[in-house]
């Protein structure tokens, strides 16, 4: 079946299913501040400094650490972002407002959020470098069927591309995130190859929306085994090494204890730094809870958490959406940001 922009669009309007309110961008960094992080083309495969890392890991924790705090895992390789920079991304799709801002705003309007977004985050801690990103979905899941009955649909690689133009307007980093449906990993991160190859292009997935048990996406919350995020991050370390490009980053969503299993068995690699991102929405108190429970209490690697612009209910203590002081306050400290 051929899919025309407008078919898309209307796909994406009657079967998409996931939250109605909007992901918010990231911050501008100078030419000259992207290269000294090395997003571009890196071939020494060596690890990074180890005493910035460790000092950065440190920080993160608020110079306290625990037993699960920092996380112990393989030193990342040279060109490694993470904890060195906070990334602030907005997420969402092109052809749909209700997805996130990155379909819901006029394509400057947004960019010129983002700046504002990006000097609140650059006040909120000066020492740590704010990278801007944009997290577009690539795959999203739905309620009907489709061919092959995948219950998911794959964007045209010309809006990807689209997003890549819109990113380098920015210097932003790219994440294309995948929402499985009834469809698997295995198969739908090799069909994105061709831009995983790209350093400044990362990987997101989303349990929310893999249904292993045969449910329609929004009509149960899904899940990931570890050896789901196993896979993935094996897929990406392989494109590392045999490419000689800069460690990837992998974000998986979270925000129940069933959306992953088996955590412990994730695996950490040099190649790839992973980031638990808590996906959750709702007043202050009730995010930071599943933070603490879900993506702190689990431990994997590096931890993010998303703020919601329409979804964060406010209360009398928090009479408006969480800001940079608030969320830095965090143990550990989220080095992943991202608005929706």
């Amino acid at each position: 079946m051929k899919f025309t922009i407008l078919t898309y669009a209307l796909l994406l309007f009657v079967a998409y299913c996931g939250k109605s309110s909007n992901k918010v961008l990231i911050v501008t960094r100078s030419n000259h501040e992207l290269s000294a992080t090395n997003t571009g083309n890196n071939n020494d495969t060596s690890i990074v400094d180890t005493s910035l890392y460790k000092q950065k890991l440190l920080q993160m924790v608020h110079g306290k650490p625990s037993a699960k705090w920092p996380v112990q895992t393989p030193l990342p390789l040279k060109g490694a972002l993470l904890p060195f920079n906070r990334i602030v991304a907005y997420y969402g799709n092109l052809y749909s407002a209700g997805m996130g801002i990155l379909g819901a705003l006029p394509e400057r309007e947004m960019l010129d959020r983002l700046q504002k977004e990006a000097e609140n985050w650059n006040r909120a801690d000066t020492s740590t470098p704010i990278i801007p990103a944009l997290h577009y979905i690539a795959v999203t899941a739905q309620s009907d069927p489709g061919p092959g009955n995948t219950y998911r649909l794959r964007m045209p690689f010309q809006q990807i591309d689209r997003i890549l133009e819109i990113a380098q307007k920015i210097n932003a980093l790219v994440f294309l995130d995948i929402q499985v449906g009834h469809s698997t990993l295995e198969q739908e991160i090799p069909a994105l190859k061709k831009y995983l190859l790209l350093p400044h292009v990362h990987l997101g997935i989303d349990p929310e929306y893999s249904m292993k048990f045969g449910q329609v996406p929004c009509s149960a919350i899904g899940t990931f085994d570890a050896s789901d995020i196993n896979y993935a991050s094996a897929y990406l370390a392989q494109l590392v090494r045999d490419h000689k490009i800069p460690p990837k980053i992998l974000i998986v969503h979270r925000f129940t204890k069933g959306m992953v299993t088996n955590y412990k068995m994730v695996k950490t690699r040099a190649e790839v730094q992973i980031v638990m991102n808590m996906d959750g929405f709702g007043y202050p108190a009730k995010k930071i809870n599943t933070y603490k429970y879900w993506i702190a209490g689990e431990p994997i690697h590096f931890t993010g958490f998303k703020v919601f612009y329409k979804n964060d209910v406010p209360d009398k203590k928090w009479p408006s959406i969480m800001q940079p002081a608030q969320i830095l306050d965090l143990h550990p400290q989220p080095v992943y940001i991202q608005y929706q």
